[in-house]
């Protein structure tokens, strides 16, 4: 049998017949003198058997350690690896459909908009939050950035300060009074008086939970680079002054604790 007939019995491609090749799952026949590979029924049977090993969701190391003659593992091994490993496909595919059920509800209802794929903490959060304005738009995209990015053991406590924070009296107030004197800084200079002012107000509106430890302020730093030049000058140079203001204030805290 040649090349494609051999594919044909077999129901692939021939590109995958030469894959298999490729990767040493199938060894390549001599070719005859017409130039062409001579294929047996052997080797038939060793593509049957690879095509229904991927098709049970083995990978192709998988399936080359079944299909060798003296090395490989045995089948029954392999599946019982593979079906514990669909056990916990399974497990985490529940979680994420338990977590989109419950922003799917909120959409429903209007609560949740397109730009929100957040944690149900966190969303539940932000909607008690304000949300007029540039500024509170951009802090909105940056806290689900944070969710994402950041460790799994600092999720939680992150939310945690958060929440703390907005239930102060007054914090919805004074949040939106932060993100209006930021909204107009986004024509202004550095160097504007302006800074010093929204700094003061965004600082007192940052948890201390928010930040562990010494904030480094190295803008060499890809992330920090990228942050800030996502903000006007004015604006960027009042984050960092709020960020400088409340790691003072953490380092005076801890200082009178002692």
């Amino acid at each position: 049998m040649r090349i494609g007939e051999i594919a044909a019995l077999v129901g692939i491609t021939t590109r995958a017949v030469r894959h298999y090749h490729q990767v040493g799952l199938l060894p390549e026949p001599e070719r005859r003198p017409n130039g062409y590979r001579e294929y047996t029924l052997r080797d038939a049977v060793v593509l049957a058997r690879i095509r229904r090993l991927t098709e049970l969701g083995l990978g192709l190391d998988e399936v080359r350690d079944v299909v060798r003659d003296d090395a490989g593992r045995e089948l029954a091994v392999v599946l019982e690896e593979l079906d514990a490993d669909l056990a916990r496909q399974e497990e985490a595919i529940r979680g994420r459909r338990e977590r989109i059920g419950v922003l799917l509800a909120q959409a429903r209802e209007g609560e949740l908009s397109a730009q929100e794929p957040l944690s149900p903490a966190l969303g539940e959060l932000l909607r008690g939050l304000p949300a007029r304005g540039a500024m509170a738009a951009k802090d909105r995209e940056m806290l689900a950035l944070l969710e994402t990015t950041a460790p799994e053991v600092a999720r939680g406590p992150m939310v945690d300060a958060l929440r703390e924070a907005a239930a102060l009296p007054g914090a919805p107030e004074r949040a939106q009074h932060a993100y209006d004197l930021l909204d107009a800084l986004a024509d202004a200079g550095a160097d504007d008086p302006r800074v010093a002012v929204a700094a003061e107000v965004l600082a007192a509106c940052i948890p201390d939970g928010m930040w562990q430890g010494e904030v480094a302020m190295d803008e060499d730093d890809a992330f920090l680079r990228a942050f800030f030049a996502d903000f006007a000058p004015a604006q960027a140079e009042a984050v960092r002054q709020s960020i400088r203001r409340v790691t003072e204030r953490g380092r005076g805290e801890a200082g009178s604790g002692s």
